[in-house]
């Protein structure tokens, strides 16, 4: 039920990218305009994030994700009956501060009822609702869109929402799991209290730093991917399209074999084989002599993503049991802004250099990251 939740998060997320377009010739207005709908909902999502938390360890993570499921088949349904863009960007605005807890509370509760030994498996098979969720969204802005017009994508969002909130609520009701009793020394001592504890542990910060850094590395150089497939071998939107969407195939891969490779490699195992499937893939990119070399890096890239991210996210359930909702939605926050940091930063380079030195750059430094991060998980 919160794969299920965490996939209608996901899919809202991504699906005005491609509705861009709908948008501005339905109110007359540039993509350029329109595309404030996109820049207001990842703000507010990623901001939203530091108030999730804390909230999410006052009053119960399921019980705060039902309610937000709830609400956003709301919000996400007044985008649908938005009549002008300040009334879409508005609703997008509401969207986006109902949706933001939803991932990161639904981890942290993962946690709470998930032995650490079995979590890395469990919160992979969570990560599948997010996963389909990023491509249906991206598809589905597309397809539905030309089919049955823009704001059949909000109202189709809409009623997923509705179905997972009331799943949420049923099962709040029927399942006792959902209602875990805080352990001797968890349970929120209120905002600031719960900041202060995340913060003022040396390894959470580690990992929200080092998450924020993997955002940067990977989503930096991963945003140029489409535009340089175009410029190189000026392949069509529609197969720039299909090869930035098997990013989410090799996140599949990953769910399907987490189990056996936490296993056989380990969590310090994994993150440097994840940091080195990401190098080898984004120089795979970089010297591509074919555009067909470009579709099974990315699925790698995918791969070697969720093997690093994956393990940084089952540590950060584990940092701060007392906090561990706030923990979770910094870590999350943390990728927002790293990711914003990674595409602005490369902007300055890639009108200069092109993006293969992009990719060049990430594939140096995500694996300091992986074997790195590996060195400290040895130390602990």
């Amino acid at each position: 039920m919160l794969a299920l939740a965490g996939f209608a998060a996901q899919a809202m997320v991504r699906a005005g990218d491609s509705l861009l377009p709908q948008i501005a010739a339905d109110m007359g207005i540039t993509v350029g305009t329109a595309s404030i709908i996109v820049t207001v909902y990842a703000i507010t999502h990623g901001s939203s994030q530091l108030v999730s938390g804390p909230i999410g360890d006052r009053f119960g993570k399921f019980p705060t994700v039902a309610v937000a499921c709830a609400l956003c088949s709301v919000t996400v349904l007044a985008c649908a009956l938005a009549q002008s863009l300040t009334a879409l960007a508005i609703a997008r605005v509401g969207a986006g501060l109902t949706a933001a807890c939803i991932v990161p509370l639904g981890m942290a509760f993962v946690g709470d009822v998930t032995s650490y030994e079995r979590r890395q498996e469990v919160l992979g098979r969570y990560l599948t609702g997010q996963i389909i969720g990023q491509l249906f969204g991206q598809a589905a802005g597309g397809i539905v869109g030309d089919w049955l017009g823009w704001r059949a994508v909000f109202v189709l969002l809409a009623l997923f929402f509705a179905i997972a909130a009331i799943a949420l609520f049923r099962e709040l009701a029927v399942n006792p799991t959902t209602r875990p009793a805080p352990n001797p020394g968890e349970g929120s001592r209120g905002f600031i209290a719960d900041y202060a504890a995340v913060l003022a542990s040396p390894w959470a910060r580690f990992l929200i730093v080092a998450g924020l850094c993997e955002a940067m590395l990977v989503w930096g150089a991963f945003a140029y991917v489409g535009a340089d497939m175009h410029l190189r071998f000026s392949l069509s939107f529609t197969l720039i399209g299909l090869i930035v969407g098997a990013f989410g195939i090799g996140g599949l891969i990953y769910v399907g074999m987490v189990r056996h490779l936490v296993l056989r490699f380990g969590q310090a195992g994994l993150a440097r084989l994840g940091g080195v499937t990401i190098a080898l893939s984004y120089l795979a990119i970089a010297f591509a002599p074919v555009w067909w070399i470009a579709p099974i890096a990315v699925v790698a890239i995918g791969l070697g993503f969720y093997m690093l991210h994956n393990t940084l996210q089952t540590n950060v359930t584990q940092v701060t049991p007392e906090a561990r909702a706030t923990a979770v939605a910094l870590f999350s926050a943390a990728l927002y802004i790293g990711q914003t940091i990674g595409v602005a930063v490369a902007s300055l380079a890639i009108d200069r250099t092109g993006a293969p030195p992009i990719f060049i750059v990430s594939a140096l430094l995500v694996p300091v990251l992986g074997f790195g991060f590996a060195a400290m998980l040895k130390r602990r």
